[in-house]
């Protein structure tokens, strides 16, 4: 039976991107995004076959609107540095997203898009295929772990009060470290760790 065209992908993925983001990705259901439009969920099938499905239609919500145009004329590190902030700003607001980033990065076009535009001014800075794998896992890597801590374990949160209250007389260095940990801005702590990730990618390729 042929699909109707009175709900698009684009609504399916915005009701499932807000029961990702009220009540966290474990609670992303058939039945959750179809209470969220208001319908039955045998009637949401009629639309998407699957979980599997919702989560790629949330993938390209969010990371759809990445600009993928590196700017013109810029040395590669900083072009390839503004591809990776433009999606950590992309899912700013939706930490919870970022898992399916990784189990989608295969068949999402943004995912694939972005992927291409990073590889391509790679290339364009002289690095070999090999390269290319290692500099690109790296800065994945980087990126969602990034986020993840970001938002999931701030230096603003509790968990560096605790660090910061270790005792000086078993964990000095860690102490201290932890109790400048909350001088240091989020958007500081992400571009100073992705300056040491392209630095070590610049000197690996040497």
């Amino acid at each position: 039976m042929p699909r109707p065209r009175s709900l698009s992908p684009a609504r399916i993925a915005e009701a499932a991107l807000a029961v990702i983001d009220r009540d966290g990705l474990p609670a992303l259901t058939m039945r959750a995004v179809a209470q969220e439009l208001g319908m039955g969920t045998m009637s949401l099938y009629r639309y998407v076959d699957d979980r599997q499905e919702l989560e790629g239609l949330v993938v390209e919500l969010v990371l759809g609107a990445v600009d993928t145009v590196p700017p013109p004329g810029a040395p590669w590190r900083e072009q390839v540095a503004t591809l990776v902030r433009r999606v950590r700003d992309a899912v700013a607001a939706h930490p919870a997203v970022v898992p399916l980033t990784m189990t989608h990065r295969h068949s999402s076009p943004a995912s694939l898009r972005w992927g291409e535009a990073v590889v391509d001014v790679l290339a364009g800075a002289g690095f070999d295929a090999r390269s290319r794998v290692i500099a690109l896992r790296a800065l994945l890597g980087y990126l969602l772990g990034a986020i993840q801590l970001e938002h999931l374990g701030p230096l603003a949160g509790a968990g560096t009060d605790v660090m910061a209250a270790l005792p000086d007389d078993t964990y000095p260095r860690l102490a201290e470290t932890a109790r400048s940990a909350k001088t240091v801005t989020p958007d500081e702590e992400f571009d100073g760790g992705l300056a040491a990730v392209l630095a070590g990618i610049e000197a690996g390729a040497r």
